[in-house]
């Protein structure tokens, strides 16, 4: 009897396999980085046949560490690092050009020039504001860039996908008979989805400039898609789920119901606050998204805020300034010290994403005397992330008719008792963090594991749920007036410098 699911998380910075239990437990895990590619400033790419291979080999590895094979899998989900953008030969499998990873900002000469003075020209079919953040830009640029492509997409001869499409596509028997589909979640994040209809829409192509011949079929969250290939590990078994990353965390968090809400700390910061049926239009710069879609049922849509630049600030410390060796290491160094000192980073490296959406504001710290060390340099990178935070949650509760009354948090960042204790003292409601951190990859297990009747609804995924701790907040009202203040005017003088 089957009586696993395994989940590939194909993320920003690595893939993993993670095999989970009927009860939601880890079993086994694989990871491996794959490398990061600046060919120039604001540029960010992968190599996408690189990438494949490590999901390949991660896999394998995460069979042998649970101590199992393929035959004890009743179906593989897959989750992504979303708007990542790869356009392959069909015939060949090979990709045309790099992927364009979702940092990327080459693209806002195409952004300016499609939006005409106006960024939220296509928001209310789509939801989202004209963006380098998003894979219609991104799109575009190669097709305008890379020499042959428009005609050859044109013809039929090439396929885009984001990163969930061509793991699909790969894992499925790729240019023998791989299936080309992505899933409601990730079409969200291109531009060319109609939120109302979750069909690619032809007017936005048309703005766009972009074949639909290119495009995948959109699915729901929660089907099977295909088997996996016959010359693969996972020979046969069922494809059955896939989950841009933050909706996966959404769902892996059991936050099924309108109102409830989850925070990701990872390269970036991602709070989805689920809306239930009905597509809510922020008035506060967060973005209308697709939760999850369960095979015909409804679509379930969601408030977004993205924060680009939160894990990967520590990254930076790490390997562009040395001031740790490791990234666990920023807690300890932050914990040296009692406060920030008066020093603010606002790490605005590719601009800031929610709510403020600036691509022209750049990475500043603020607030240096003699008395700053490395110490309130690491305490100052992590509450940064807790800052942007506390920005898209305002935004959220200005927007939703109810104030968050808790957050539920994953993530790696998550595991930091510093980060977490700062961030329900600034947002003065309490924040929850759940058994299994990898709620990621958990989502797309779930969303796997009900497509094949592995578990039986929601109301068992709920039951699966369990709090590790609870970090209630202590900081008195003021003391977080003063400190937000201080945080405001920093970003302010991120503006303005690119």
């Amino acid at each position: 009897m089957s009586e696993f699911i395994c989940a590939i998380d194909q993320g920003t910075t690595s893939s993993r396999a993670i095999i989970f239990d009927r009860t939601g437990r880890i079993r086994g895990t694989g990871q491996k980085e794959h490398a990061q590619h600046f060919p120039q400033p604001g540029w960010v790419e992968h190599d996408a046949a690189e990438i494949w291979r490590n999901v390949r080999e991660v896999v394998g590895i995460a069979l042998a560490d649970a101590e199992i094979t393929r035959h004890d899998l009743a179906a593989v989900g897959i989750t992504n690092q979303r708007e990542t953008t790869v356009v392959w030969d069909r015939a060949t499998g090979d990709p045309v050009h790099p992927a364009i990873v979702w940092q990327d900002t080459r693209t806002q000469e195409v952004v300016d020039r499609l939006a005409d003075g106006d960024v939220n020209r296509f928001r209310e079919r789509c939801g989202l504001p004209l963006s380098t953040y998003f894979s219609a830009p991104k799109l575009v640029w190669l097709l305008e860039n890379v020499e042959g492509m428009r005609a050859r997409a044109e013809a039929g001869e090439l396929a885009f996908g984001t990163i969930d499409s061509w793991v699909l596509w790969n894992l499925t028997g790729g240019p023998d008979g791989g299936v080309h589909a992505t899933d409601v979640t990730n079409a969200s994040r291109t531009m060319l989805m109609s939120l109302q209809t979750c069909e690619w829409d032809a007017s936005l192509l048309e703005s766009f400039g972009i074949p639909a011949a290119l495009l995948p079929e959109i699915r729901s969250s929660s089907e099977v898609y295909g088997k996996a290939a016959s010359n693969s590990l996972l020979r046969h078994t069922p494809v059955a789920g896939m989950l841009g990353d933050q909706q996966a965390a959404t769902f892996g968090q059991a936050a099924f119901a309108a109102g409830e809400a989850k925070n990701t700390y990872g390269t970036g910061a991602f709070l989805i606050v689920n809306t239930g049926e009905e597509v809510v239009r922020s008035e506060e710069g967060l973005l209308s998204t697709v939760a999850y879609r369960l095979g015909d049922a409804p679509p379930v849509y969601a408030l977004e805020g993205s924060v680009a630049v939160t894990g990967s600030l520590v990254q930076w410390l790490r390997d562009n300034l040395g001031i740790i060796s490791t990234a666990p290491e920023v807690e300890t160094l932050a914990r040296t010290v009692d406060s920030n000192g008066g020093c603010y980073i606002v790490p605005a490296f590719s601009g800031l994403f929610a709510p403020w959406w600036r691509p022209d504001a750049r990475g500043v710290i603020v607030g240096l005397t003699g008395f700053i060390h490395r110490g309130h340099i690491a305490r100052a990178a992590l509450e940064s992330t807790a800052y942007q935070v506390a920005d898209v949650v305002a935004a959220a509760n200005k927007d939703a008719e109810v104030p968050l009354r808790e957050l539920r948090v994953d993530g790696g960042m998550a595991a930091n008792d510093t980060l977490m204790q700062f961030q329900a003292d600034l947002l003065d409601v309490e924040v929850v963090r759940p058994a299994v951190l990898e709620t990621t990859a958990l989502g797309a297990a779930f969303a796997a594991g009900l497509a094949v009747g592995f578990w039986d609804d929601l109301d068992a995924l709920r039951a699966l749920w369990q709090e590790e701790r609870r970090f209630a907040p202590s900081m008195d009202a003021g003391e977080r007036e003063r400190l937000r203040a201080g945080w405001l005017r920093a970003v302010e003088h991120s503006f303005n410098l690119a």
